[in-house]
């Protein structure tokens, strides 16, 4: 199987959708709003990163990245999130290959780190770790998962894109 990632197209967006859509549907923590996040963030013009994987012909993944403010005043921070693999191909490596693109291309931007809301046990192989003094309201410590890209990590409150809590 050849795992083809690349950016998003306008014509990729109505197979992202189903995508997302897909992904978490069954998922216990989902409100289901993933791809109204995706589509606002779109919107808002706040996807700084937005890859889809593609198997062939077809969109089976998608990842997208956007800026986070931090209340000490760090810049060049990341959200990652939503991250979205088809049912049907998941534990295939495509959303592996999506995180690992998605974040080279974060660094290749000059970014400093990346931010996520998360299950610590799938995301430390990534190299995400809670850090105590880096919050989100609502978020379990041990959820907010960070990955800095230098030697610096942020002290404070996340707050991501306002798209995040779009609900339609």
């Amino acid at each position: 199987m050849q795992i083809i990632i690349r950016p998003e197209s306008q014509s990729d967006i109505e197979a992202i959708t189903a995508v997302i859509q897909a992904a978490f549907a069954s998922h216990p923590l989902s409100k289901q709003t993933e791809h109204f996040i995706v589509r606002a963030l779109r919107a808002a013009g706040a996807l700084t990163v937005s890859l889809v994987a593609e198997v062939d012909g077809q969109v089976v993944g998608h990842i997208a990245l956007s800026p986070v403010t931090i209340s000490d005043g760090s810049l060049g921070w990341y959200g990652l999130g939503p991250i979205s693999v088809a049912p049907a191909r998941q534990r295939q490596g495509i959303g592996t290959a999506l995180m690992r693109e998605g974040l080279a291309r974060l660094k290749a931007l000059g970014a400093d780190g990346c931010v996520l809301v998360g299950d610590p046990v799938y995301y430390q192989r990534f190299g995400f770790r809670p850090h105590p003094e880096l919050r989100h309201e609502g978020v379990p410590p041990e959820n907010l998962l960070v990955l800095p890209f230098g030697e610096q990590t942020p002290r404070g409150v996340v707050e991501f894109h306002p798209g995040f809590w779009a609900a339609d």
